[in-house]
């Protein structure tokens, strides 16, 4: 059994928020992997408050959509040895895959994290790693331990372990307060990284996840910022006159394409974050506005009017290149997201007063609707391809939720303080 340290990783925030995204998962789907996630044998503590190891691992695997944890209280059987377990018995449960494991309390006061992914249909132990982690990353760890299970069993990359951004906005009679916070996926977690009386907009990850990018009012007009979540240090990248709105950063994390309405109608340009230096991307009548890189960080998509309606464009970084035009089913399709594997693009699709998540395949130019509506917005695939959050509307509220990319799975994420939006999820750390 391999072993692997988790530190603790010191985030400096201007404040916490005690407010958690609360997640259900609203509609399953049939063909989802079964597997058993054993509840984990604790040795020398009780199992800690919003610690519990297993709960967290069913809990992540649930959400991905492409596996059916069973209930606890349905276990034909709770081995926490490999010698413990009788494949027979699972087998004929019809279970493809277990995980057991243990968690003991050191003297040091650490804690020593233990997991076992048991193939059934093989009939032996196919991955095993030993983790020490503190009470406060001992959640992080649980997510570790999800995304090497489910990697190992679909072959893709494992996004639990990652973390996302959203704007919150809190109501009053008075007025209304905007908050920029970060978030593991599941919800926990949360740390606000900036407070404004102001809008906030638009946050989007680094590649490297250790910064944000967004759009604030905070000192009279839209600014583009660029904030690193662990040193707290801020940067100013553009504050031109009129608008500045929608940064996105390169692959390599060195340039961000944003929207500047400087010179007239509202266009692309890439800054260069190393000296701040412009260059001009597009030059239409039309609104160009809400680029998007794809990963080789040599085209854009974006959305732009020039055809008389919101559509999806795709253009080179080139000098003089032309835009191709993507989308032309509906009167309206915008805000784009790419795969990290650059086959799709997650985008709005509205007719009339109702608008939905949609994706299309970039190779086929083929699409298809994933959400119901009426008002889902800001779509962004997770990293891995498999799950798209967004921002939608219940009860007049906004709210965040989740489809697989096929869409047969869904999650409503509830926010226990105000309305949520605008959702960035970073990049898988490697």
């Amino acid at each position: 059994m391999k072993k692997i340290i988790i530190g603790l990783l010191c985030l400096s925030f201007t404040s916490v928020a005690q407010a958690v995204l609360k997640i259900d998962i609203t509609e399953g789907f049939e063909g989802a992997l079964p597997i058993a996630v054993v509840p984990f044998q604790w040795h020398g503590s009780r199992k800690l408050v919003n610690g519990d190891v297993s709960a967290i691992i069913a809990s992540d695997l649930a959400r991905s959509g492409k596996f059916s944890p069973v209930a606890e209280k349905d276990l034909i059987a709770r081995p926490h040895k490999l010698a413990d377990v009788h494949y027979k018995t699972w087998r004929i449960a019809g279970m493809d895959h277990i995980v057991i494991g243990s968690v003991t309390l050191q003297r040091d006061g650490t804690y020593q994290v233990e997991f076992r992914l048991i193939d059934i249909l093989k009939a032996k132990q196919v991955l095993g790693y030993s983790f020490s982690a503190t009470k406060d990353t001992i959640r992080t760890v649980a997510h570790q331990i999800s995304d090497y299970v489910f990697t190992h069993i679909t072959g893709m990359p494992g996004a639990f372990g990652t973390r996302i951004a959203y704007v919150t906005v809190k109501r009053s009679k008075k007025n209304s307060s905007s908050r920029l916070q970060v978030s593991d996926t599941d919800g926990y977690n949360p740390q606000t990284l900036l407070t404004s009386n102001e809008p906030i907009m638009s946050p989007a990850w680094s590649p490297n996840g250790a910064e944000l990018a967004y759009v604030s009012f905070e000192n009279g007009q839209a600014e583009i910022f660029t904030h690193n979540v662990r040193t707290g240090v801020r940067k100013s990248r553009a504050k031109y006159k009129g608008l500045n709105g929608s940064p996105a950063w390169s692959p390599d994390g060195k340039k961000l394409a944003i929207t500047l309405s400087k010179d007239g109608n509202p266009d692309i340009y890439i800054v260069n974050l190393k000296d701040n230096k412009l260059k001009r991307l597009t030059n239409h009548w039309a609104i160009d506005t809400e680029a998007v890189w794809l990963p080789d960080g040599k085209s854009i998509i974006y959305t732009s009017s020039r055809s008389g309606k919101p559509q999806l464009y795709k253009q080179s970084i080139r000098a003089n290149s032309r835009p191709e035009r993507l989308t032309y089913e509906g009167g309206y399709n915008a805000s784009a997201s790419v795969s990290e594997d650059g086959k799709h693009v997650a985008y709005v699709h509205g007719e009339g007063n109702i608008y939905r998540v949609a994706v299309l395949e970039l190779k086929t130019k083929s699409s298809r609707i994933l959400t119901d509506g009426p008002l889902d917005e800001s779509p962004e695939f997770a990293p891995n391809n498999s799950i798209i959050l967004f921002a939608s509307q219940e009860r007049r509220k906004a709210v965040l939720a989740a489809v697989s990319v096929d869409g047969r799975q869904k999650q409503r994420l509830a926010f226990t303080d105000g309305e949520v939006r605008e959702p960035s999820w970073a990049a898988v750390r490697h």
